[in-house]
C-alpha cells in the first residue's frame, strides 16, 4: 500500500486575502459606479460623499462587487474555523466569526435589491458582520495572548487596530447625537464606515503577518 506522506501548507495568505478581496472589491466598485455616473466622485475617507454600500450598488461596480465579496465571506468562515484548530479552542470565537462571515455574504448577496425586506437584510449583514467579527477578533487576542501563539509586535498591531475600531464607533454614536444637520450627519457615518471597513480588513492582513512569522501550517495527508 502506498504509504501516507504529510503535506504541510502555510495559512498566512488566506487572512491577506481577505483584506486584498474587500479593498479591491470596494475601491474597484466605487470607480466603476464614478465612471457610469452613478455617484460622486471624492476622497470617501475625508469627504464621505458616499458610503460604501452606496458606491457598490449599481451597474458594474455591483457586478464585480458581489463576485469578490462572496468568496471573501468563504474565506472568512474558513479563517475562523482554522483559527480554532490553531489555537486549539475556542468555539465562541468560530461562532461569531462563522456568523460575520454569513452575514457579510447576506450583505453582499443583496446589496443592489429593492424592498423592506432587502434593505433590512443588507442593514443586518453590515450590523452584524462588524459586530460579530469584532467579538471574535477580540476572542482570538485574548486567546492568543494567553496561549503566545503571536508574537508580541503582532498582538500589539492587532489591539491598536481595535482600540482604533472602538473609538469609530463612539465617534459614530456621538456625532449621531450632536450632528443636527441629517446632510452631515450622512458624511460622518460614510467617513466612518470607510476607515472602520478599513481597519476591520487590516487586523486580517495583521493576522496573515502573524502567522507567516510563526510559520502556521495545516497539515494534509496525501498518498506517496
Amino acid at each position: 500500500m502506498p504509504a501516507a506522506v504529510p503535506s504541510r501548507l502555510p495559512l498566512w495568505p488566506l487572512p491577506l486575502l481577505i483584506a486584498l478581496l474587500f479593498l479591491v472589491a470596494a475601491h474597484a466598485a466605487y470607480l466603476l459606479s464614478i465612471q457610469a455616473g452613478h455617484v460622486p466622485a471624492c476622497v470617501p475617507y475625508l469627504e464621505g460623499c458616499v458610503s460604501i454600500s452606496r458606491a457598490a450598488r449599481h451597474g458594474d461596480g455591483n457586478h464585480l462587487f458581489r463576485l469578490l465579496v462572496i468568496p471573501c465571506a468563504v474565506l472568512h468562515a474558513l479563517v475562523w474555523w482554522l483559527a480554532r484548530h490553531w489555537l486549539r479552542g475556542g468555539r465562541l470565537m468560530l461562532v461569531l466569526g462563522v456568523m460575520s462571515a454569513i452575514a457579510l455574504a447576506c450583505y453582499a448577496t443583496f446589496l443592489g435589491t429593492e424592498g423592506e425586506t432587502y434593505r433590512f437584510l443588507r442593514r443586518y449583514g453590515v450590523v452584524v458582520y462588524f459586530g460579530f467579527g469584532y467579538l471574535a477578533q477580540l476572542a482570538l487576542m485574548r486567546r492568543a495572548s494567553r496561549t503566545d501563539a503571536l508574537p508580541t509586535r503582532v498582538l500589539t498591531w492587532m489591539l491598536w487596530i481595535a482600540a482604533a475600531m472602538l473609538g469609530l464607533g463612539i465617534a459614530n454614536v456621538v456625532a449621531g447625537l450632536a450632528v443636527a444637520d441629517p446632510l452631515a450627519k450622512d458624511r460622518w457615518e460614510n467617513i466612518f464606515e470607510w476607515w472602520l471597513g478599513l481597519l476591520m480588513v487590516g487586523w486580517y492582513g495583521v493576522l496573515g503577518i502573524g502567522w507567516w512569522r510563526q510559520a502556521v501550517r495545516i497539515s494534509l495527508q496525501t498518498d506517496a
